[in-house]
């Protein structure tokens, strides 16, 4: 028989408090700053780290079954947007793990999180078993959700996909037996089975069967709308989407919506194209589904439907990369019934509580807003690409462009946070070259799209200063000068 113990805290509380306890987590925070602040500016590998780095990246390749796209492994160290690399070598990072490290390399602050909560009884947590930080990180996410949506409740996941995986489950529920999905042409899902189909990209389900039936929308197309009108090309969508509906009467379960394309190119659409389609769903009864995991804290808002003006037709979102943990988020329309939902782990302490602070800081800091941080950061990203545009003006052709594909005669694009530029005209060979040219200059890039190909930044503007944006393009504009060099 169980018996109740009268105490003002729990053993918990007690180790989560304890003065000695916390004055060891201070000394580990001071000694690893110190450390960390001698990381300043870019530098080539340490001499005599090379040859043990090579069998570390021969070792990846093998275990993985082919070598890294870089040969990038860290060496647990950085400082802000710079960070070390195991030979000793420090880069600008503006990739971040594709969007994950929004404050950077080294944070003290989110490393003191991940310190507390290694003094957890467990690493992970579960469905069936979960302590606080699990329900204090989505209460934390959802208040903010909410602020400008219906949505109420949340799953957590481990991954992107399965939170993606989570809310076609719960679309296909409320609606069945629905069970077709209509999505944007040139979107990105993730890597499972249903994501890898529903996914625009013929080389990520190579082998795999068709685990549903999709239908692709076009994208908001700037060249197309300036060419007919923006009313017109609105109207021509929607006769589309009219058409995919007539054709499978009461079997479209939910449309997913990218409110900026991710791998296809950072692509924007107007507030106007995405209201015609989302009211169109509604008539329908057809799911709006909102896939924030990499736009989720990025844009000029927190949430990016919350910059659109479009939380009221939200029905699903999902977040995921810079939150570390990731969620499907739901209205109450749209909760599930039991037993949909599941799974062993929901994620691990240390994202739950490093996740929650992220979203605290997001929210206490003049990140948003239309002279937001984020805001002072894209417009200085352009300055620096218009001026190399006007240094090597024969870098920057007619931007190549497939009918069909989003289209843009701009270099510089993106929202937010999320930044792309597009040199050598968006040929994919070249700029792919390009980013791996810049690895070995000393910045981390990477690229997005479908003909037009782009290069693409995620920088970690939490903790990146204004002043950095020079020292970043002097390193692109050197490796990029060597790609010019071989064409």
């Amino acid at each position: 028989m169980s018996t109740t113990v009268k105490a003002d805290q729990t053993i918990g509380q007690q180790i989560q408090s304890c003065p000695q306890i916390r004055a060891s987590i201070d000394t580990v925070i001071e000694q690893m700053r110190s450390r960390c602040d001698q990381i300043t500016d870019v530098r080539g590998a340490i001499e005599g780290l090379s040859e043990s780095y090579e069998a570390a990246m021969q070792r990846a390749g093998e275990v993985r079954g082919r070598g890294l796209l870089y040969p990038y492994i860290g060496s647990g160290a950085g400082n802000g947007a710079l960070v070390e690399l195991g030979d000793g070598s420090v880069k600008w990072d503006m990739i971040c793990g594709i969007g994950v490290q929004f404050f950077g390399h080294s944070d003290m602050d989110l490393i003191r999180m991940a310190i507390e909560a290694g003094l957890d009884n467990t690493v992970k947590q579960g469905n069936l078993q979960s302590n606080e930080e699990a329900f204090a990180f989505t209460s934390t996410l959802l208040e903010h959700a909410s602020k400008h949506s219906k949505l109420k409740h949340a799953f957590l996941s481990t991954s992107g996909a399965m939170a993606n995986e989570s809310a076609l489950k719960v679309c296909f529920q409320k609606n069945a037996p629905a069970s077709r999905v209509i999505a944007f042409k040139d979107c990105f899902m993730g890597r499972s089975v249903a994501m890898a189909t529903i996914g625009d990209s013929a080389a990520g389900r190579v082998g795999l069967p068709a685990a549903l039936p999709v239908d692709y929308m076009p994208f908001f197309d700037e060249v197309a709308a300036e060419k007919m009108g923006h009313d017109r090309f609105i109207d021509m969508s929607l006769m589309h989407l009219q058409q995919y509906i007539d054709r499978y009467p009461g079997q479209h379960a939910c449309f997913i919506f990218e409110l900026v394309q991710g791998e296809g190119g950072f692509n924007n659409s107007t507030r106007d194209y995405f209201v015609a389609l989302m009211e169109c769903c509604k008539a329908n009864n057809i799911a709006v589904w909102v896939d924030e995991i990499q736009t989720f804290g990025r844009t000029e808002t927190m949430f990016a439907f919350e910059g659109l003006d479009l939380g009221e037709y939200v029905d699903v979102a999902c977040v995921g990369k810079m939150s570390q943990a990731c969620a499907t988020l739901f209205t109450e329309e749209y909760n599930p019934k039991p037993g949909l939902l599941s799974g062993t782990f929901t994620g691990e302490t240390v994202s739950f509580r490093v996740g929650q602070r992220i979203i605290e800081r997001l929210a206490q800091g003049d990140y948003y807003g239309d002279n937001g941080i984020i805001a002072q950061h894209h417009t200085a990203f352009r300055e620096q690409v218009f001026a190399l545009q006007a240094k090597h003006p024969k870098w920057f052709g007619e931007i190549k462009s497939v009918p069909g594909t989003p289209g843009t005669t701009n270099i510089v694009g993106g929202k937010g946070g999320m930044l792309r530029f597009t040199p050598f005209g968006g040929h994919k060979d070249p700029v792919v070259k390009a980013c791996r040219m810049c690895f070995d200059e000393g910045v981390i890039l990477f690229y997005c799209g479908h003909d037009p190909y782009h290069i693409r930044m995620l920088p970690p503007l939490g903790v990146m200063k204004l002043e950095d944006w020079p020292r970043v393009f002097e390193r692109v504009e050197a490796g990029l000068a060597r790609v010019a060099e071989e064409l």
